[in-house]
């Protein structure tokens, strides 16, 4: 079940697609209704799932979202984890919640991505050999397994 329109989908996977064009990391999405266990525990699930944990330089950042149930967690890699400063997940997430409040769910989640991105592009920037390891579509699941 797919909880965007086409439109935001195509908003949210650009906004990755542009984040991504600056840096070696990896950005991706999660989508599902219900979050099962804890958030940060099923961003966990998804990161492994999804080969997050596989990249090359350990770089990849999951923003995971559970959209009926108004919960969200985001998770980094040990890769970038070492390098940004200890506030900065707090720090993305205080600004997602900014437009979530607004009922703005898909400005929240770009607004999420465009400042994972920076940190990823300051910290990990692209290289001329880069290549893009993981998709950049939305993962999208139904909150039960």
């Amino acid at each position: 079940m797919e909880q965007f329109t086409a439109e935001q989908q195509e908003k949210i996977v650009h906004a990755i697609q542009l984040a991504e064009s600056r840096t070696s990391g990896e950005i991706r999405l999660a989508v599902e209704p219900h979050c099962p266990t804890d958030p940060l525990e099923r961003a966990t699930v998804y990161f492994q799932r999804l080969g997050m944990d596989q990249t090359a330089q350990h770089n990849g950042v999951l923003l995971y979202i559970a959209t009926e149930d108004h919960q969200f967690a985001i998770i980094g890699d040990r890769g970038i984890n070492a390098k940004v400063p200890a506030n900065f997940w707090e720090e993305t997430k205080e600004l997602m919640v900014q437009h979530f409040k607004r009922g703005d769910l898909v400005q929240g989640l770009i607004e999420g991505i465009v400042h994972a991105g920076e940190q990823l592009q300051h910290f990990f920037p692209r290289l001329d050999d880069d290549v893009n390891e993981l998709p950049n579509d939305i993962a999208f699941g139904n909150g039960k397994d």
